[in-house]
């Protein structure tokens, strides 16, 4: 079913806004419809006799890509509002997908540090630099908090924005991405 999800949000990502079915049960247009199911996604999880903690890493995680999705496009959505967020348990194996039709991590970041040059770089400094596109708020741990914990967990994080793709498991690293997506996309896969 996993492979079934990762087709539906490359189509979610690039469909026309009047072709977005927000009747879908993986549509959440607004935060406590995401918040809701994040908590059902929870449940689901300790459900399979899968340790606390992963289950808890696993919410934060997804908290964390899924919030950024509503805190860095609030009142600025391109189209559609709101985030693709899906989930699967299958042989052994949690898949976990958000998506946002947003600004993309380039467009953010660019106000607070305009010498980003392109997507790749942005990437990088959304991994690996303590920044937001939300100055002058103190924040902008988020993506690193993601970046460590997808690596201590032994998880694995395939993250798509503009025309970059970053994976991240035991290695970290972003090349160029030949399809160009709007806004976010997060691919996270563990074993449970």
């Amino acid at each position: 079913m996993s492979i079934d999800l990762e087709k539906k949000v490359f189509e979610w990502i690039k469909s026309k806004p009047e072709d977005i079915d927000i009747n879908s049960e993986y549509y959440c247009q607004t935060r406590d419809i995401f918040t809701a199911r994040l908590h059902s996604m929870i449940s689901a999880l300790l459900k399979q006799n899968i340790s606390e903690e992963l289950v808890y890493k696993l919410s934060a995680i997804a908290g964390e890509i899924g919030n950024n999705s509503y805190d860095h496009n609030l009142g600025n959505w391109p189209d559609v509002m709101g985030v693709f967020f899906a989930y699967d348990l299958c042989d052994s194996k949690a898949t976990i997908i958000l998506a946002d039709r947003g600004l993309g991590i380039q467009t953010t970041l660019k106000k607070v540090k305009p010498q980003i040059k392109d997507d790749k770089e942005a990437l990088h400094v959304a991994f690996t630099e303590r920044i937001s596109g939300r100055s002058p708020e103190s924040r902008g741990n988020g993506l690193k908090y993601v970046r460590k914990n997808i690596n201590e967990m032994n998880m694995r994080l395939e993250f798509y924005s503009g025309n970059a793709k970053a994976t991240i498991d035991k290695d970290f690293e972003i090349k160029p991405n030949t399809d160009r997506h709007n806004g976010c996309i997060a691919i996270i896969k563990t074993n449970i």
